[in-house]
């Protein structure tokens, strides 16, 4: 039962909904008038994705990708393997790319750099969560709905094992020792 490994509830489905409107303003502001192409990140990013689009009162269009960061560990080896890629042409539009956890910033170095080289007008980052202790990348988020501490994250499109993405809420996972 889900109960029995999820830990304490960190953020809330209330304050993820009211973050979200906060940040769709600032995207608001900062496309006056503009379009957009909201780049969700699969799988994770969906759920939050989904409150951004609500929130943002300007012309969007969106598109998915797939990625992949993988290795001999269970850490990111920083080679991205693109699994999905964009149907939508974004040659001369802003982008902004949805992701629900930027933690090394591997990936999201890779993916930034590889949309711009597409000849975007402009990508940004938009991530539910900022977690710093784990970067290894020279990169940052320009929207960032909370910053969390260098443990294990699930729900609101976060898994462990494909698992907990459907919590309404963000917690920590707590492993017991036999695992």
């Amino acid at each position: 039962m889900k109960s029995d490994t999820v830990g304490k509830v960190l953020i809330t489905q209330e304050q993820i909904n009211a973050r979200a409107a906060e940040i769709a303003r600032q995207i608001e502001e900062d496309f006056k008038g503009g379009s957009i192409v909201l780049v969700g990140i699969l799988r994770g990013a969906v759920m939050w994705m989904v409150d951004i689009m609500k929130n943002v009162e300007l012309d969007i269009r969106i598109d998915f990708m797939a990625v992949s960061s993988y290795g001999s560990s269970t850490k990111s080896s920083g080679i991205v393997k693109i699994n999905k890629d964009l149907d939508t042409d974004i040659e001369g539009k802003n982008v902004i790319i949805v992701e629900d956890i930027v933690d090394s910033g591997n990936t999201l170095s890779y993916l930034k750099s590889y949309l711009k080289n597409r000849d975007a007008k402009c990508v940004k980052v938009c991530a539910l969560l900022d977690k710093p202790a784990g970067r290894k990348a020279d990169i940052e988020a320009d929207y960032v709905g909370f910053t969390v501490d260098d443990r294990f994250i699930v729900g609101y499109g976060l898994d462990y094992d494909q698992k907990y993405r459907d919590l309404p809420y963000i917690a920590y996972l707590e492993q017991s020792s036999d695992e």
